[in-house]
């Protein structure tokens, strides 16, 4: 794994080194999605683990910590995550049939929660001495992926915690935390780059239109280079077709055809939507969907401004469940209907 760490996270990184000399039990790291929070506290558990540290804070990348961790076997080292995160094989030693087990995984969606047996899986590690007496470390993204069981098993956890041993969280939304997990932990915030900063960064990776997936994606460089990557623009542009001309059959239509795309990335698009259209009315601004500016200056022109806000605030509130729905289909038709009724 390199040393190196993003551009826009020198400053978060140089001020994370202050903490070293009383290190916290849980730092819990928030900021945006797409701006590389999973990746720099990673680079910090290393540092931590690492046996000749560099006076920058980071890993040497020589030792046999490094070595370890590079291959992601150290023995002081676990990451949590969402098994629909994981690209890893499972681990070894797991007991019952294989075959049986391949079959039922395969039949099964991976999850996208942190479970109750992940945390409870960390008790051994927790209760074994370190392998060369230095620190422990648990690295757990995204923190809000934790499901109720889960979260309870983690918070006993942080209000005992083993000695020796550091947790490293990171989240995109600190309001769907557990208030209790929030104050176990010390709190380190990695701001979002500026635009400019960011667009730099995306085009010395390559990526053309970079300040069209940038604007789209909020300012989140990684999601913006992930897009690019897919190159896709297919599902954003008939939702967007539809947020520009909204009607009743449209948004049915466009439901029934959108409803296997991911719903909080859908929300997300809307809102941003939304936003724009309010940043039009109150100061002809638009952030995230300037090549609609035609459509947007239109629907700012005609809609209230008590009824956008209640848009707005009705897709917040659907973002908080637009990872569990009962029905894509039915939640899709229930938004988009909504819009419509918004700008009619």
């Amino acid at each position: 794994m390199s040393n190196s760490i993003y551009p826009w996270q020198e400053s978060s990184w140089q001020q994370l080194q202050l903490l070293r000399q009383r290190m916290p039990h849980a730092i819990l790291f928030h900021g945006a999605a797409g701006i590389g929070k999973s990746d720099f506290i990673e680079r910090f558990a290393q540092g931590l683990l690492c046996e000749a540290v560099l006076p920058d804070g980071h890993a040497c990348g020589q030792c046999a910590s490094c070595g370890w961790f590079s291959q992601q076997n150290h023995p002081d080292y676990r990451r949590v995550r969402p098994e629909a995160l994981e690209d890893e094989p499972a681990a070894e030693g797991e007991e019952g049939d294989g075959e049986a087990k391949k079959t039922a995984k395969s039949t099964k969606a991976p999850s996208k929660e942190i479970k109750i047996e992940q945390i409870r899986n960390l008790a051994d590690f927790m209760n074994i001495s370190t392998h060369r007496q230095g620190l422990r470390v648990v690295v757990l993204y995204p923190a809000e992926a934790l499901n109720m069981p889960a979260s309870n098993a983690l918070l006993k956890t942080l209000e005992e915690p083993p000695p020796g041993t550091v947790f490293l969280l990171a989240s995109n939304s600190l309001d769907r935390l557990l208030p209790t997990i929030l104050s176990r932990c010390r709190k380190f915030a990695l701001p979002m780059p500026s635009h400019a900063e960011a667009l730099a960064w995306l085009k010395t990776q390559g990526v053309s239109d970079a300040d069209s997936w940038l604007r789209e994606q909020g300012g989140a460089p990684l999601a913006a280079m992930a897009q690019a990557e897919v190159g896709n623009r297919d599902d954003l542009e008939v939702l967007l077709q539809l947020l520009a001309h909204p009607s009743v059959e449209g948004a049915l239509k466009v439901a029934d055809k959108l409803q296997k795309v991911p719903l909080s990335a859908q929300v997300s698009w809307l809102q941003r939507w939304l936003y724009d259209v309010f940043s039009y009315k109150l100061a002809g601004n638009i952030r995230y969907y300037p090549r609609y500016q035609k459509e947007l200056a239109g629907l700012a022109g005609k809609i209230h401004v008590s009824r956008l806000l209640a848009a707005i605030k009705g897709a917040n509130e659907r973002r908080a469940t637009a990872d569990h729905p009962l029905s894509p289909k039915l939640f899709l038709e229930d938004m988009l209907l909504e819009y419509a009724a918004c700008c009619a």
